[in-house]
């Protein structure tokens, strides 16, 4: 149990049978009455989002997560396959339950699993990853007007729209979480 007054963003309570990731706290201490705590989480199981108003003396449950750093090692037409850098056990998370994160796992690259009652519930991915352009079109320089954009396709199949100077074979950055183009990579 943990009192409302020590919520933090990040941690992780049990709400409706299920864990959700604090991302944002906010304290207001009105000028009679107890302090409160407002709170918005993540579900961490389905990513629907929960506000709630918690009186700063209240105890609320906190859920029992473990982190563990695990290597991506393939997926097949089910699974995705971990291993645990320390344990070396061995993880399978089924395709559906993840099917968006997909295009963001490259072999051999460690991840954070998140661990509820002994089961993966959330693969993190890091805000900026660099991948591979396999597919591109090739493009005359002056063809468009400046800040054109074309598709492009990664090693893992992920679809993203950068500049035209852009060539198969190079490594781009690219923002997870808007799924855009940030940079050139020189290797």
């Amino acid at each position: 149990m943990i009192r409302g007054g020590d919520i933090v963003k990040g941690t992780c309570l049990l709400q409706k049978g299920q864990p959700f990731l604090v991302v944002e706290r906010e304290f207001h201490n009105p000028g009679k009455g107890t302090a409160i705590a407002r709170v918005k989480m993540k579900s961490i199981k389905d990513g629907s989002v929960l506000s709630l108003t918690i009186p700063t003396q209240q105890e609320v449950e906190d859920a029992e997560v473990d982190i563990a750093a695990c290597q991506y090692q393939y997926s097949d037409q089910d699974n995705f396959h971990f291993m645990n850098n320390e344990s070396y056990d061995q993880y399978e998370i089924p395709l559906a339950d993840m099917e968006e994160k997909k295009y963001y796992l490259q072999e051999g690259n460690s991840y954070e699993l998140t661990i509820w009652e002994g089961n993966v519930i959330d693969i993190k991915i890091p805000y900026k990853v660099v991948f591979t352009v396999a597919e591109s079109e090739n493009y005359v320089k002056g063809d468009t007007v400046s800040g054109a954009t074309k598709p492009v396709t990664t090693e893992t199949g992920l679809t993203v729209r950068v500049p035209l100077f852009i060539k198969q074979g190079e490594k781009i950055l690219v923002n997870t979480e808007t799924n855009e183009y940030v940079e050139r990579v020189n290797s």
